[in-house]
């Protein structure tokens, strides 16, 4: 009698183990967090994303899952993209993107909102104040007021006869927009004349190029937005066939052949996002974590590109961070 009592026993505790096991599987514990992209993010700074999650102790597919979203910049998907995340009841939504952060700000009031974007997101309506959010959206801006003003100035010192300096850009984004005001006051204090050359779409390069080659300009500013991120191949390929001297605000850009850039340490800022998800995930209010504003600022030069296409950069060996 005592070993029936004693199997029996075993085998209820090895069936209550077995639906312990089940109940604590991996797809049980995931937290669920939406990641919705309105251009195209470069891997780089996805993998600094999810770095940042794992250094943490979120790894991928074991306490977590990440429902990626992409809407290429085709902007009228984007309701849609943060409906299904809703549907989905993801725990957090991380984007880098503004419109997508207003699209999903709109959706919902519960489900937290981190956000990485390059406007003032208090200007936007995002936060009641960078101090004190006061909502369900919480994050990091990369980019402050006087980044544009000096991402020029710092080109006219490395090409002192600039004169006539084309800007790229997309007056639709709430960023660009900023950054184009900002970097038009530098240009009137540089002496430099800039001539602004609007996009909104793919078809609307060619003959961006075509009016800026005719205006005999002796630069480039590209500012980035989804559009212009996008095009990266045909900008980099226009300024490449016309030795025409360009400065971005995206690292990537260099990275892919471009000749400068001046930012925000971009990779550094996708691994900050993941402490709000980690501190939101563990409990955190969002409307108590105060929006973080970049520390560490970069000027890079491609020596490859400088040397190849810009007889006036003297090959200038130099890379340098500034802080």
């Amino acid at each position: 009698m005592n070993r029936k009592i004693m199997a029996i026993s075993i085998s209820a505790w090895a069936l209550a183990s077995v639906q312990l096991a089940i109940a604590q599987s991996p797809a049980k514990l995931s937290r669920r967090i939406g990641f919705i992209q309105g251009g195209s993010t470069p891997v780089s700074l996805v993998d600094g994303f999810r770095k940042g999650l794992s250094e943490l102790g979120w790894i991928e597919q074991q306490n977590i899952v990440i429902e990626y979203r992409r809407a290429q910049g085709k902007f009228d998907q984007i309701p849609a993209l943060v409906a299904d995340l809703i549907k989905l009841k993801v725990d957090v939504i991380f984007t880098a993107n503004i419109r997508v952060a207003l699209a999903a700000k709109k959706a919902t009031s519960t489900i937290p909102i981190v956000i990485l974007v390059p406007a003032d997101p208090v200007e936007a309506g995002l936060v009641i104040s960078l101090a004190h959010p006061g909502g369900n959206v919480t994050g990091l801006v990369r980019f402050i007021s006087e980044l544009s003003g000096k991402r020029l100035e710092l080109f006219k010192e490395t090409f002192p006869k600039l004169s006539i300096v084309a800007i790229l850009w997309t007056p639709d984004s709430p960023g660009p927009s900023v950054a184009f005001k900002e970097t038009q006051a530098a240009a009137q204090s540089l002496g430099i004349q800039l001539q602004s050359f609007e996009v909104r779409g793919p078809n609307d390069f060619d003959k961006a190029f075509s009016a800026i080659t005719k205006n005999h300009t002796n630069g480039l500013v590209v500012l980035g937005g989804a559009i212009t991120i996008l095009q990266r191949a045909r900008i980099l390929e226009f300024a490449a066939k016309s030795r025409l001297p360009a400065i971005y605000d995206r690292p990537e850009d260099v990275n892919e052949g471009g000749l400068m850039f001046y930012g925000v340490d971009e990779p550094e800022l996708f691994r900050r996002a993941a402490t709000y998800v980690d501190k939101i995930l563990k409990g955190a209010n969002p409307a108590d974590l105060p929006v973080e504003q970049p520390k560490k600022f970069e000027l890079v030069i491609n020596l490859k590109t400088a040397s190849r296409s810009t007889s006036s950069f003297h090959r200038m060996c130099w890379r340098e961070r500034i802080r």
